[in-house]
Order: structure tokens, then sequence, then C-alpha cells
């Protein structure tokens, strides 16, 4: 049996494995993440002004619930880069000058902090040293201001509030085209006008104090001096997004795994019916001795406690070594400066336990079966099948088919809940091979859903700060540019009742045709004069729907608080947006005609030109291209994606050979004496080839179109479950996918049947005839 019971144990380890990945994985994220934030004090709630006194800070200490409280400038530049032809975005936080930071504290790689009187030394994120190849001792030049300066590194360094680094308005890391820095304060308020001021602090709590409470608090505080509304670290954009990817490891841990484990359910119970009916005359002899029913259930409880004690076995070094694998993986993703993979033995034991039940639940039936027989009746052969023409072999189809297949169907006929558990087995294979590739494909989609019809600039120039609408003539003058298109957005609060979310207000113009506003199903969504046009995702949130009235609390400007109607909800894939038109958002703002930045399409040709010259443009925040945002999210998600579509390919290539393995070794079992005869009245070894392996070929050709429903069945399942507030899975499975899906089913069920055939090519004739069994 050692093939059939390694077969089996395959199939559990490869769902114990993937259990074992999920949890150590998240065990090892969170450890990795508290680790990490407890050593760099990182903060608990974050705030932002447009220029407040640096003697508020006394006062938003003593806040009831703030233990420490720190302030900052934080600033954005544009940065030219050496031997990079495009603009880079540079956040610049400042760094005390004299004392240790109290909250976010760097975690230095190379180099050492800025000296308080040399102004243009600054420390680099890790992840931008390495994309541009920065050392100590390099240098670069950056805008500051309006005034062009050589900044020196003299440092890098990784921090938790960087965990995950996106720029204004992006959508993933880009490590080329941005990059956080840390200057000294003093050169920063010189350089910025911020002597005896600051735009941002940041709060570390009491342990138990209610963040809620302080935002409340602190709020009221900056608002006189251009709060933008204070955040939890719940909501804090980094902390945000690891949150989000170790929810949806959370989600794929209880999916998968049940699959194999179900199969393996129906695998143990296979393997042990054809055991217990092979040894009934020896169960029948042992309880005329006097052992008990309980004795002999235990007796094969134990070999099914060994079939899946190896696989638990082998899944238990597969899924440690898979989910340190993949923690690494995040570490590099998330740049954590250290990773902490020390699982302890909860998720081992868990899996374990979970694998060991459903081995037994497998066999529960079939053992009891066999306690259950009287000794008399256990002794005695089991009753023979009851032959019989039934309406099919009268039927005029089965008169044009041959003996071989006559028998193959006959079979199945006869015992069709094994033959459907059989199939059943084969296609859950395809289910998961249609799942793990379709995650190629939604991955496309959403490319082309989102930056091929929902966006048609090439560049979008970001403002440091708003500008009249009449900027946009200056800009459509810049070498190369083609068309221009204005946009603006306003961080906001958006309530209804008791609920609320903090979501900016993109203004779009009425007639916008590089960056409409897109519906994912319908296209283009016209805007309308007046009202809000909301992404469903936070309709759903709000629990509002067209015609709603929704309070809107702006966080900038002259913070009106207005109440606008719902007029339209579309559906998108990414973010959570919420729009206006942008001449109304103008007017309810009341600051006139102002835009915060342009989408661009450029001429080519003349795209250095255009580059050279926006590198010197004073009051740019940054330059975003369409297409590296494009390369960017295949080289992030697509990288990873098939690492893991290869292990799913793997995992489901095990199953349907320990399927097809075993439903053919179990049938040759049962069918030697029968195959035998046969060779002996004269059928070749092809024939009765046939008559065995054509079975498995007609199960597995009815699993393939179920595999792929259940398949779709599943990728509509992980749609829903892997739902965030940034992503939406798009539900879309190309033609291909299900052709690749059905080949590699079928290339790993061949390989387990022509395993099994060189079995029966073998066959001793004259012993399988003198056998019993």
């Amino acid at each position: 049996m050692k093939a059939q019971v390694l077969a089996v144990a395959m199939v559990i380890a490869s769902g114990t494995a993937l259990l074992i990945m999920a949890l150590t994985t998240i065990e090892a994220l969170e450890e990795t993440r508290d680790a990490y934030y407890e050593r760099t004090r990182f903060a608990d709630v974050f705030a932002g002004a447009r220029r407040a006194p640096e003697r508020l800070a006394a006062d938003i200490a003593s806040i009831p619930g703030v233990r420490m409280a720190q302030t900052r400038i934080v600033e954005v530049a544009m940065l030219d880069m050496p031997g990079f032809g495009e603009p880079v975005i540079g956040q610049i936080n400042s760094l005390p000058e004299h004392g240790p930071q109290l909250l976010n504290t760097l975690v230095l790689r190379s180099g050492r902090l800025p000296e308080a009187n040399r102004p243009d030394e600054v420390v680099i994120g890790e992840p931008f040293a390495e994309a541009h190849g920065l050392v100590p001792g390099d240098s670069f030049g950056a805008i500051l201001e309006g005034r062009k300066r050589t900044l020196q590194v003299v440092g890098t360094a990784l921090s938790p509030e960087f965990v995950y680094a996106i720029a204004p308005g992006g959508l993933m890391p880009d490590d080329e085209r941005f990059g956080v820095l840390w200057m000294g304060r003093a050169a920063m308020a010189a350089a910025y006008d911020m002597d005896g001021a600051f735009n941002s602090v940041t709060l570390g709590l009491l342990r138990g104090a209610d963040p809620n409470a302080v935002i409340t608090r602190l709020d009221a505080l900056l608002d006189p001096y251009g709060g933008a509304g204070a955040v939890a670290r719940a909501e804090q954009l980094s902390n945000w997004f690891l949150q989000n990817e170790i929810d949806q490891q959370k989600n794929m841990s209880t999916l998968l795994p049940a699959i194999f484990l179900a199969v393996a359910v129906f695998l143990t119970n296979m393997v042990m019916v054809r055991l217990i009916q092979t040894e009934r005359h020896e169960i029948g002899l042992l309880k005329a001795f006097g052992y008990t029913d309980l004795a002999i259930g235990w007796h094969y409880a134990k070999l099914v406690l060994l079939i899946g004690g190896i696989g638990v076995g082998l899944g238990a070094l597969m899924g440690a070594w898979l989910g340190h694998f993949q923690t690494e993986l995040y570490a590099d993703f998330f740049r954590f400066p250290f990773l902490l993979y020390r699982p302890g033995p909860s998720g081992f034991l868990l899996a374990g336990g979970i694998s060991l039940a459903a081995a037994l639940a497998g066999s529960l039936t079939s053992v009891r079966k066999a306690v259950a027989l009287p000794p008399a009746e256990a002794m005695l052969p089991p009753s023979p099948p009851v032959y019989r023409r039934d309406w099919l072999s009268r039927s005029a189809p089965a008169a044009g088919l041959d003996e071989p297949t006559r028998m193959i169907l006959r079979r199945i006929l006869r015992w069709p809940l094994r033959a459907f558990l059989a199939s059943a087995g084969v296609a859950m294979s395809v289910a998961v091979l249609v799942l793990a590739l379709q995650w190629l494909d939604a991955v496309d989609h959403l490319v082309e859903s989102v930056f091929e019809h929902g966006q048609h600039q090439d560049a979008t120039i970001g403002f440091v700060d708003i500008r009249p609408a009449s900027a946009e003539r200056s800009f459509a003058g810049l070498p190369g540019v083609l068309t221009t298109e204005p946009f603006r957005n306003v961080a906001a609060r958006l309530h209804n009742g008791h609920l609320g979310l903090r979501e900016g207000i993109g203004g779009v113009p009425s007639a916008a045709k590089l960056s409409p506003v897109h519906d994912f199903e319908l296209g283009p969504v016209p805007v309308p004069e007046d009202g809000l046009l909301m992404s469903r995702i936070v309709a759903e949130h709000l629990e509002v729907g067209v015609g709603d009235v929704v309070r809107v609390e702006v966080l900038e400007g002259r913070r009106p608080v207005l109440e606008l109607p719902v007029v339209r909800i579309f559906d998108t894939y990414i973010g959570r947006p919420v729009h206006m038109e942008l001449s109304a958002l103008n007017r309810v703002m009341g600051d006139g005609r102002v835009i915060d930045g342009l989408h661009v399409t450029l001429d080519s040709g003349r795209r250095d030109e255009f580059l050279a010259e926006v590198k010197e443009l004073p009051g740019v925040a940054g330059v975003l291209f369409r297409r590296a945002a494009i390369d960017q999210v295949y080289e992030t998600i697509g990288e990873t994606m098939y690492i893991f579509v290869g292990f799913f390919v793997a995992f489901a290539a095990v199953l349907a050979v320990g399927v097809t393995y075993n439903s053919a070794r179990i049938a040759l079992s049962e069918r030697a004496r029968e195959l035998a005869t046969l060779r002996v009245l004269g059928f070749g070894r092809w024939e009765i080839s046939y008559i065995l392996l054509g079975e498995i070929g007609l199960l597995t050709w009815l699993a393939l179109p179920f595999g792929c429903a259940v398949g779709f069945g599943l990728a509509w399942y992980i749609a829903g479950a892997f739902e965030t507030e940034l992503f939406r899975v798009p539900l879309v499975i190309a033609d291909a996918t299900y052709g690749k899906a059905v080949l590699i089913a079928l290339a790993a069920t061949a390989a387990a049947a022509a395993f099994v055939r060189q079995r029966l090519d073998h066959l001793d004739l004259i012993a399988v005839l003198k056998t019993r069994e």
C-alpha cells in the first residue's frame, strides 16, 4: 500500500502546508510589525496643519491621554537624480536638532544622521537609495521652495512610518520615482520659512487612551492653523496597507486548505473501504477470538493516523519553508529592517489537528461498518453484485458499443457514488488551477480597465499648493504638451448619521476626457453640475444611495460644512474615490477658480524636453507617468503572483495525481482476477488497459467542465473575500485560462494513469488467478 499511502499523504500534506503557510505568515507579519513599531515608538495619532506656532506643542502634549507629542516639518520637493531622466518626488521630514526622535525613530542602515551646522545633509530611505544606487557621500539636486539645492547623502534609513511608501496620488511603491528623506529641523525651517512653526505633529498615547477623544481635541487645537484632520494609527497609510495584507492572508487561510483536506477525506475513505473489504475474513476471525469492536476500530484508526501523520509531517516541513519564503517576500515588499519568523507550536498543532481529524472523518464510515459486522457474516465473502440487463444495455446506443466500453459504463453505473467522488476529486484540482491562473487574468483586466480605459493622459503634474485656473495655460505651453486637463483634490470627512469616513473629493471637469470618472462596467460616467459621484465601496460604508444627502466636513481652506446629495454611484477596482464637478467644487469651497494639478498628453518625440523643463519649475510637487504606474503594478503584483501561481499549480497537480492514482490502483486491486482472466481468454494488454484506465479517462473527461464551473465559483468567492478598500479583484477568467487548467490536470492524470498501467503490464497472471484477492 506504500504508493497509495504516499498519494493520500501528499494530498494531506498539501492542505496542511497551505494552512501552516498562511498561519505562520500571519503570525510572523504581526510579530514583526508589533516588534518594529514598539522598538521605534511608532506614533498612535498623526495630524497635519498649514502652519502652526511651535508654542502650540505644549497644549497638544497636555491633551488627556497623550503620553508624548513631537512636532515636525514635512514638505514635498522635486528631486533631480543622477542618471534618471524623469523628475522624482521626494517627501522631506525634519529631524530634531537636539536630542533623539521621540516617535517614529529612524533605523539607520548606513552612515549617520545630519549634523546641525550642515543644512544640505540628508538621510534617505533605504529602498530609494537602492533604486538609484546611492550611498553615503553621494549627492543629487533638489528644488526646495523654488530654490535649487544640492543635497548630500550622509546615511540611509528605514522608518515605521514608511513601511509601505507611496507617492501622493500613487497606487503602489515606486522607489525610483518616490523617495523619503530626512533633514535637520533648522535647515528645513530656513528652506520653507517655518521658523518657530510646524505643519505636522505625531502623538504617542497612554495605554488604554481613546484615540478618537484625543483626535477631537487635537483637531480643535489645529483648526485655526489649517489643520487637515488627525488620523489614528489604524488609518495611517502605510500601516493601513500592511493591515489589509494581513487580513487577506487570514481569508486565504480558510478556503484553499479546506479544498485539499476535503479531498483527503474522500481519498482516505477510498483506501479504507478497499482495505476493509479485503480483510473481512480476518476481521471475523479476530472478533470470533474475542477482540472487541473498540480494539478492531482502533487498529484501523492507527493506520489512518499513520497516513495522516506522514502527511502532516511532510506538510509541516513544506508549510514552514513556504511560510518563511512568503514572509521574506513580505519583508522585502514592506521593508522591515528585521524579520521575526519564529512560528510557535499553535499554528502547527492547529493545522495538524485539522488534517488528522479530516483523515479520521474519511475513514469513520468504513471502520464503523467493519466493527459492526457479526463474526459469522464477516467471515463470509461479500455478496456478489447482481448482474442484469438494464435499460441502458438494451438501448440502441449501447448496441453500437464494444464489450470493453460496456464494461466501463457498467462499472460506473453500478457504483455511481464512488465514480462521482473520483470525478469530483479531479474536478477540484481543475478548480484550484482555474482559481490560481485567474489571478493573472485579474491583474491584466485591472490594468486594462483602470489605466487604459479609465485614463488617457500620459502624465499627471501635481502642484505644491492650489493655483489659479489660468496656470493651465502656462503649462500648456511647455515643450511637447499636446493637451491639458485640470483637476482638484480636497480633503474631507463624509458623514451619514453615526457613520463617517475620511475621504478626499476629486474635482473633475464636466467634459473630462483624459481622466474621466470611470465605471468598470459602464465606462465613462457623465459628471453632473452638482452633487457627489461616489464609488460603491464608500456608499456601502456610509449606507447611502442615490438621492441621499451626505454631510461633508471639508478639512482645508475655509473648512465649510456642506450638505451634498449623492447623484451617482459607480464601480471601480482601485481606491474609494468620490468626485464632484470641478467648478461646483470650487464654488462651494469659496476660493475662486483654482486647481491642484493637470493631466497632460505628450508628444513622445519631445518627452525629454518636457522633462528637462518641468524639473526646473517652482511649485511643482511631482510628475506621475501612466506608463510607469502600469509597469509598477506588474512589477509589484505580477512578480509575486507568478511565484504563488506556481505553488498552487504544483499543489493542484498533487491533487490530481493523488485522486487518479488511488482510483486506478484500487480498481486494479478489485479487478485483477477479472483482468487476468480476460488476458488468458485472449485479450491484449492494450485492451485490458483500456478497460481499467478508460474508466478513469471517462471520469476525468466528465470532471473537466465540472471543475471549470467550480473554479469559477471559487474565483467569485475569492473576489468577494479579498475585497479591500484599496483593491477589488476583477472576476475575469479568460478562455485560455480554462484551457491551461484542463491541460495541466490532464497531464497530471495521464502521468498517474501511466504509472498504474506499468503495474498492469507486469501482472503475474498465474499468481493473480490463484489468489483469493
